[in-house]
């Protein structure tokens, strides 16, 4: 289903995103780093539904239409160092922080940080380019409501 996309993401010299294809990027890196510990719960799927609803000014059901799209897409991406490196080279910075800030909302929603995802969040902050310092002040302005 989303093959040509993939490989558009993928590509040596990718070009930057259309909006609609920045969505479901970003949305299935969302979805990804909620299915990491094997418990995508409903907490994160309600987070998930809020960021991409804040972020792409949707209503509910148009934010739940996005992120099963993006589940879809997250199912057939290719591995995350690929995908996640692809979308650093496609996405502007700014927009790969507030990214990093919605996936520490995803990763907290459930109220368990587990190894799984810190793992994964390190790696993936990494590889989009953001620092370590940045994410860390993304997780405390989610952990303390700002």
């Amino acid at each position: 289903m989303f093959g040509d996309f993939l490989r558009r993401l993928t590509a040596p010299d990718p070009q930057p995103l259309s909006d609609p294809d920045a969505r479901l990027a970003l949305g299935a890196l969302l979805v990804r780093i909620a299915r990491t510990d094997g418990d995508y719960a409903k907490a994160e799927i309600a987070q998930i539904d809020a960021a991409l609803g804040r972020r792409f000014d949707l209503d509910a059901d148009g934010a739940a239409e996005l992120r099963a799209q993006c589940e879809v897409l997250e199912s057939e991406a290719p591995d995350t160092v690929r995908f996640t490196r692809a979308i650093k080279d496609a996405v502007g910075h700014d927009d790969r922080l507030a990214l990093v800030e919605a996936m520490w909302a995803v990763v907290l929603a459930d109220g368990v940080r587990d190894q799984e995802e810190d793992s994964l969040m390190r790696m993936v902050v990494n590889l989009l380019g953001i620092t370590d310092q940045e994410s860390h002040a993304a997780r405390l302005r989610i952990s303390n409501g700002t």
